[in-house]
């Protein structure tokens, strides 16, 4: 069993290394349909087990070409990782979709809409009350 420093140092190494490998070495068009990013890579206690969280940008349609592509593409993403990271043995490689930017985007949106559709009498009140809290500091 390895210990959390050495985990956590491992899955940064593979998230490095797999987003080099997106960039330049996978040859599948699938996987360009979509901008894919890794978000973060989960790794077991003993490392046998790599978790890749991505994050694809695109319609659902490209998501799922590009899911395949990953899915296809498991094998050279594990090989090359045995290739450039020295451990005793590669750890098994998991393409999941990390929906949680797009989450993010859309919690965003809906604030900014929600900001946008309040009456100008509640934001008048609201600075009237910010200008009695200056005067009395």
């Amino acid at each position: 069993m390895a210990t959390n420093r050495r985990i956590s140092r491992v899955a940064e190494l593979i998230k490095r290394e797999v987003s080099q490998m997106l960039l330049n070495g996978i040859k599948d068009d699938r996987v360009g349909t979509g901008m894919v990013s890794v978000t973060d890579v989960d790794v077991s206690g003993d490392l046998q087990h790599a978790k890749i969280y991505v994050s694809i940008y695109g319609t659902d349609e490209a998501k799922a070409e590009t899911m395949a592509g990953l899915k296809s593409a498991t094998g050279f993403v594990r090989s090359e990782l045995g290739a450039r990271v020295r451990l005793r043995r590669t750890p098994e490689v998991i393409f999941i979709e990390d929906p949680s930017i797009e989450r993010g985007t859309k919690v965003l949106s809906l604030l900014n809409q929600l900001q946008y559709q309040r009456s100008p009498e509640t934001l008048a009140a609201a600075e009237d009350t910010t200008d009695e809290y200056d005067e009395e500091s």
